[in-house]
């Protein structure tokens, strides 16, 4: 039974690590939301402003995607966790009442493996799309930077 506890603590340190990037995707789309904003309606003369909104666009697009992926992921790991606790409540059920279903424990065990794989798999794609997206901002900020180094 330490078995599944273990595995039920190591649920909660991904569900704890993937809500706090999940809290990160949701406050930079607010932040690219008010500069997006602040594009549209600044009528003063804004370097490179038609690659600066598409950059934006582009960002909210891929904030779009990570939070989707983020979101599947933790509900991944929110059923890996109850299937844990279903593990433990099945391993003591089969030691006090049914010796036959010892096989019961072991599938549960599994699938909740299952799960814990899948959903770090997710986050690797996601850590994917975070990479991209900020190769993508680096590289406008060169294009910028590029700009004022010509003048």
């Amino acid at each position: 039974m330490i078995t599944p506890a273990l595995l039920i603590s190591a649920c909660g340190t991904f569900i704890l690590s993937t809500s706090n990037r999940l809290g990160r995707v949701v406050d930079r789309v607010r932040g690219l939301s008010v500069l997006i904003e602040d594009l549209m309606h600044n009528e003063a003369e804004v370097e490179l402003r038609e690659e600066r909104r598409q950059m934006m666009m582009d960002q909210l697009h891929m904030l779009s995607e990570r939070a989707q992926i983020l979101q599947r992921t933790l509900t991944t790991f929110y059923m890996a966790s109850g299937i844990f606790v279903s593990t433990s409540v099945a391993l003591g059920m089969s030691a006090v009442f049914l010796p036959g279903l010892v096989w019961l424990p072991v599938a549960l065990g599994i699938l909740g493996a299952c799960f814990l794989f899948y959903g770090s798999m997710l986050l690797i794609f996601e850590a994917r799309i975070a990479v991209r997206s900020v190769a993508a901002e680096m590289g406008f900020m060169r294009q910028l930077v590029a700009l004022h180094v010509k003048n």
